[in-house]
């Protein structure tokens, strides 16, 4: 399978031109593109914006989709689009809930990828919005980026700042998979 015809652009790199790659954009319809987050007010607002917009593009990903849809396995992994929702809810009380400001940990509630089929896809997406929402309190009462966890990781007090970098790229890592199964659902491509 060849790839379409791009037109070949030239850039001038340190005194050479050199062509440019096939356009990103040029090789697919974006269905689901919206624009990253534009608050640069403080760092804590970047960050809980960068976050949430994180967030909001896993969930993205399940709208309009069956339950069928949304549990099916597409990956050797066993991952679907409703266990990668559901070990997000995890990670988010995991890292905010229990690191973050000490909460009790429940080893029971967790269940990773796999989606027990009692838990029904409402159950699933609401625990997570639940999560977010237990989360952002968190972090708002918080509030410094500077203030140092409740429970140390690895015998070390991390500071909110660790704590929310390491949510934010957890779950962009986490919509990126959700992008590529949601193509392969029924080809709804975007960020």
């Amino acid at each position: 399978m060849s790839l379409p015809a791009v037109e070949s652009r030239h850039r001038p790199v340190a005194g050479k031109a050199r062509p440019a790659g096939p356009c990103y954009r040029a090789g697919m319809a974006e269905t689901q593109r919206e624009p990253v987050p534009r608050v640069d007010t403080s760092e804590l607002d970047t960050a809980l914006a960068f976050l949430s917009f994180a967030r909001h593009c896993v969930l993205k990903k399940t709208d309009g989709l069956s339950d069928e849809q949304l549990r099916r396995v597409l990956v050797d992994s066993g991952t679907s689009l409703l266990g990668l929702v559901q070990h997000l809810a995890e990670a988010e009380r995991y890292w905010f809930g229990y690191h973050l400001i000490g909460n009790a940990e429940d080893e029971a509630q967790e269940r990773g990828m796999t989606v027990p089929t009692d838990h029904t896809t409402a159950d699933v997406i609401g625990d997570y919005r639940s999560a977010t929402q237990d989360s952002d309190r968190a972090i708002l009462s918080v509030g410094d980026p500077d203030a140092r966890i409740a429970t140390p990781v690895d015998g070390y007090r991390h500071t909110l700042r660790w704590v929310m970098a390491h949510m934010t790229s957890e779950t962009a890592r986490h919509a990126g998979h959700a992008d590529i199964l949601r193509e392969q659902i029924d080809g709804t491509t975007g960020r």
